[in-house]
C-alpha cells in the first residue's frame, strides 16, 4: 500500500497509508479542514536477486565471495552424492 502526502491549510502536511483503491482524504484529522493530495515522488523499486541486471546493488568483492561460496557448496554436495553412490554400491 503507498502512503499518500495531504495538506492543511491550518495543520500543515501529512502522511497517509492507504489502499490504491480508496478514495482521498476529504478532511483533517487534526482539525476536520478542507485536504489536498499533494503529488509525490514515492519510493523507488528495488529489485533484489539474481537475474536483474549486472549492475546490481553489490560490491565486486561481495560477488566473488558469494560466487567462491557457491562454488564450494555445490563441490561438497557433489562429494557427500559420491560418497552416498559408494556407500549404497557396498551394501548391495
Amino acid at each position: 500500500m503507498p502512503t499518500y502526502e495531504y495538506e492543511c491549510p491550518r495543520c500543515g502536511r501529512f502522511e497517509r497509508f492507504q489502499p490504491i483503491t480508496a478514495r482521498p482524504l476529504k478532511a483533517c484529522p487534526k482539525c476536520a479542514g478542507a485536504v489536498r493530495r499533494l503529488i509525490s515522488a514515492g519510493a523507488g523499486i528495488i529489485f533484489k536477486g539474481h537475474g536483474f541486471y549486472a549492475t546490481d546493488y553489490r560490491s565486486p568483492g561481495y560477488r566473488e565471495a558469494e560466487k567462491k561460496e557457491r562454488d564450494a557448496t555445490g563441490a561438497e554436495k557433489k562429494e557427500k552424492k559420491k560418497k552416498g553412490d559408494r556407500r549404497a554400491a557396498a551394501s548391495d
